[in-house]
């Protein structure tokens, strides 16, 4: 079972354990505002037939990181980091855990934050990826 962390563990994780982010979710969403040093290798890849699974995401991965180094899987949420960190998982990444609230945070059926998101959190951000951290350097290197 994937370890689940608010965002201030793992952000702890990150500065003290060497871990690194990687943001699951889409090209524009991670342009919007992402954590500072995150890794942009969306789950979801917009095609011609509309939005499906990104089929180069862990090769890209594998391509950028060690296995051993400890992964922090962030989305919008959650939902698909989980699936995300279960694919990491199986090709032989660990330790992997899932940045419980994402970005955006986790709201209730009322739409009343029940916990904060990275950028809600306050921690260290960025809206510009650095260099060879955006999906475009990633999946280019598969090439």
């Amino acid at each position: 079972m994937t370890e689940r962390v608010d965002a201030k563990e793992a952000h702890r994780r990150m500065t003290r354990e060497g871990y690194v982010y990687v943001d699951v979710r889409t090209v524009s969403e991670f342009d919007a505002g992402h954590p500072l040093g995150a890794y942009n290798a969306p789950f979801l890849i917009d095609g011609t037939a509309g939005r499906g699974p990104n089929t180069k995401m862990i090769a890209a991965i594998e391509r950028t990181l060690a296995k051993d180094v400890g992964l922090v899987v962030g989305c919008l949420g959650s939902a698909r980091a989980m699936r995300a960190a279960e694919l990491l998982e199986a090709a032989g990444f660990a330790p992997v855990v899932v940045q419980r609230a994402g970005w955006g945070g986790v709201t209730d059926p009322f739409g009343r934050v029940t916990e904060a998101g990275w950028q809600a959190a306050g921690l260290p951000s960025a809206s510009r990826a650095e260099q060879g951290h955006a999906w475009a350097d990633l999946e280019a290197e598969l090439t």
